[in-house]
């Protein structure tokens, strides 16, 4: 690598788009890699560091632009880092995540197989709901809140974020007023002095529910209740409010402890027509449309039967496993997490579901000792994908049908890869979840081969 010096200014041309969304620009034999850059755009590069053999840079002046660049809705989104598309048109974001999909498979897993057209939104704007915001202190004592600069601990204010629910905007604005007005002091990183670290906001889509989650280095802290009180006389619509405690210097947002401020401390929602209850700590989709479009895929691939036994692996709070119950003999539920588990258990009786059973258990290891039948397996595993004990045990056990629901293209191919053996990729449907990252989910069908 030729030695270039922070903050030189480098001019180049982007050639590809990698797996996170940034622009690939080739100098000499050097790669550069540059937020906010797309296919075939030209411009000057500012080097910021290098990693690995790698250029990291931020564009400084563009000079041909893409067909497909917009005016984003959002000013800081450049800065921000967390939508790498809010200038790439819709239907372009769209076409980059199936080729995405489809560019892994090849490359990793080795399999060229057809991969459908990925399944956006109407309106892909305002969608989570689930929005988490860090809040500080200026030099002159002002509170503001926002996101983390991109590999930094650095806010960037903001004032709305035109991802998040709408209902979320107006609530942390007058949270930073109302903490100056009743003295509550904002954590400080570099002392641990201070109370306020985060607010965490989750909203129901289909009932009129709000939670907030106080993020503090304190549960109990001077000025609770009366805080408590004008915020939820601001806002009614607010159902609940939780202080999760968290004093530990970490990059994990939510501690161990908890306390119920108002209300029951958890929101309810719906998918598909099931309700699940959601608290503070719980793992739930943040996009409510496009979830029920991902599962709906998911389950159309296989005719599931009133005579088969269906293992939901990687449960979480078991919503895909509770949704296949309705034409399946019976459902097993196994997550390893033990909080999501109890979840499980529970949205279960809500639901009046009988026909599911429930187990704390690694997936790889259960299916292994497992002596019961079984004939189709659902697995949604984290980003990290799979493993080597659970591909095999599935193996092992020859069942014939397997539904993977990934979020992450490059571990899902590798996956698919230890499958081929076995396995046929009969179907592949990315669902565009996150709208304006370069996050996208997909839904395989796998089928044995040579059935007997």
């Amino acid at each position: 690598m030729k030695n270039y010096r922070k903050n030189e200014i480098i001019r180049g041309k982007c050639i590809d788009i990698s797996h996170d969304g940034k622009g690939i620009v080739k100098h000499d034999k050097d790669v550069i890699f540059c937020d906010g850059l797309f296919l075939g755009e030209e411009a000057d590069i500012e080097i910021l560091y290098s990693r690995a053999g790698v250029l990291f840079g931020k564009v400084k002046k563009l000079y041909s632009l893409s067909k497909d660049r917009i005016q984003p809705k959002c000013k800081i989104c450049s800065s921000c880092g967390g939508c790498q598309y809010q200038q790439l048109n819709y239907q372009a974001q769209l076409e980059f995540k199936t080729s995405r999909v489809k560019n892994a498979l090849k490359r990793i897993g080795k399999i060229d197989c057809e991969v459908l057209p990925c399944i956006g939104m109407e309106d892909p704007y305002y969608y989570r709901n689930k929005i988490q915001m860090p809040y500080g202190k200026d030099r002159k004592g002002n509170v503001y809140y926002g996101f983390y600069r991109q590999n930094t601990h650095e806010i960037i204010p903001v004032k709305e974020c035109c991802i998040e629910d709408k209902k979320a905007a107006s609530i942390l604005w007058d949270i930073k007023d109302l903490v100056k007005k009743h003295n509550i002091s904002v954590f400080n990183e570099d002392n641990g002095n201070g109370i306020l670290r985060y607010v965490l906001i989750r909203t129901s889509y289909h009932f009129d529910e709000l939670m907030v989650v106080l993020v503090v280095s304190k549960i109990n802290f001077p000025g609770q209740r009366n805080f408590i009180n004008e915020l939820t006389k601001l806002h009614p619509e607010i159902t609940s409010v939780v202080a999760n405690e968290n004093p530990r210097f970490t990059n994990v947002i939510l501690g161990t402890k908890e306390k119920v401020l108002f209300g029951k401390g958890k929101i309810k929602d719906s998918i598909l027509g099931l309700t699940f209850e959601i608290s503070a700590s719980s793992f739930y989709q943040v996009n409510p449309v496009q979830v029920e479009v991902l599962y709906s895929k998911a389950l159309e691939l296989i005719d599931i039967k009133k005579e088969q036994v269906v293992l939901d692996a990687y449960a979480g709070v078991g919503t895909i496993g509770m949704i296949a119950s309705k034409n399946a003999k019976k459902v097993i539920s196994v997550e390893i997490n033990e909080s999501a588990h109890k979840n499980a258990i529970e949205n279960a009786k809500r639901n009046n579901i009988s026909n599911m059973e429930f187990y704390l258990d690694d997936a790889g290891k259960f299916i292994t000792n497992y002596k019961g039948q079984l004939d189709v397996v659902i697995m949604d595993p984290p980003r990290k994908g799979s493993d080597h004990a659970f591909i095999s045990s599935v193996m092992g056990r020859k069942i014939n049908n397997v539904i993977y629901i990934s979020c992450d293209p490059e571990t899902l191919a590798r996956d698919l890869e230890e499958f081929s053996s076995m396995y046929e990729v009969k179907y592949v449907q990315p669902v565009d979840m996150f709208p304006m990252t370069a996050h996208v989910e997909t839904v395989c069908l796998l089928t044995r081969k040579n059935q007997k």
